[in-house]
């Protein structure tokens, strides 16, 4: 089973062996200018070991790499596969490593597509349905343990506003609208707050009626990460209940991609979804 930074690690290492190639250099000859050994070299292209954003900024350098979002992509991307020291490293002690390296991939993605069958996703959730979810999947969690997981759930949210904002497309069950978490009232805000990021231009929203019957992924659900720059790098997430899967394949990818395609296509579209959603939501009674 690969975790977050094994995956950034070898992407990291493919991308700049691809870029060591264009620039027309040997890894021999790459480590000489560096004052490197080879071995080093190798290590970091195969993803055998870490990198610092430092040694992946004197790599492209001389490679000859002027582009600077692509710079950056790559200093980042090696920040995080040797640990990172993004906002979520403050919760190290809260949260479990596989959280962490998801949290890490969100961050530094351009794009997010998933599938949810059961309950809204993270980034759209209310700070009342965050709390309920949270105290429903860990039975007995201390009111202060629980406090600071909802605020990594609303913390991860600042990607949505971000600039540029991350683009983040979401087929729903419609099993998500119905399923009370929290009671009415949660439940209430949380529609109502699923209507309003629905109509922000980089979020899209379907929802897959019951009467669509069973579909591709209704087993489970996954996330699609896709970054800027480097298709390459793109990861598929399958979350369990006790770990992550991480599938870096290009034949996985590209079939998760197709099943997401089929999903959309026989969802609602976006503006009969965004009334799915209104019209359930007023079925909530307030108490």
């Amino acid at each position: 089973m690969l975790h977050g930074p094994v995956v950034r690690r070898r992407k990291l290492g493919e991308e700049l062996r691809a870029l060591r190639h264009a620039s027309g250099l040997t890894s021999r000859e790459a480590a000489r200018l560096l004052g490197w050994h080879q071995s080093k070299v190798s290590r970091i292209e195969t993803g055998a070991s870490g990198v610092t954003p430092a040694d992946v900024s004197r790599l492209l350098d001389v490679y000859a790499v002027r582009d600077p979002q692509l710079r950056s992509l790559l200093e980042v991307l090696a920040g995080s596969a040797g640990g990172g020291s993004g906002w979520w490293h403050a919760y190290r002690g809260l949260i479990p490593p596989q959280y962490r390296d998801f949290i890490s991939l969100e961050s530094q993605a351009s794009t997010v597509r998933t599938l949810e069958t059961s309950v809204v996703p993270g980034l759209l959730q209310t700070a009342g349905y965050a709390r309920a979810v949270t105290r429903a999947s860990l039975d007995g969690l201390p009111d202060g343990r629980l406090d600071s997981l909802v605020e990594v759930r609303l913390t991860r949210q600042r990607v949505l506003r971000a600039s540029p904002p991350l683009r983040f497309t979401a087929v729903l069950d419609e099993a998500v609208l119905h399923r009370e978490v929290g009671g009415p009232e949660v439940m209430r805000d949380q529609l109502e707050h699923l209507a309003q990021v629905s109509q922000l231009p980089h979020v899209q929203l379907q929802l897959l009626p019951f009467s669509v019957g069973g579909y591709v992924g209704l087993t489970g659900p996954f996330v699609i990460f896709s970054f800027p720059n480097i298709s390459d790098l793109d990861v598929v997430v399958l979350d369990h209940l006790t770990s992550s899967l991480y599938l870096e394949r290009r034949e996985d990818l590209e079939a998760y991609s197709s099943a997401f395609r089929t999903l959309q296509a026989h969802a609602l579209s976006p503006e009969h979804s965004l009334d799915l959603i209104t019209e359930t939501g007023r079925s909530f009674r307030r108490s």
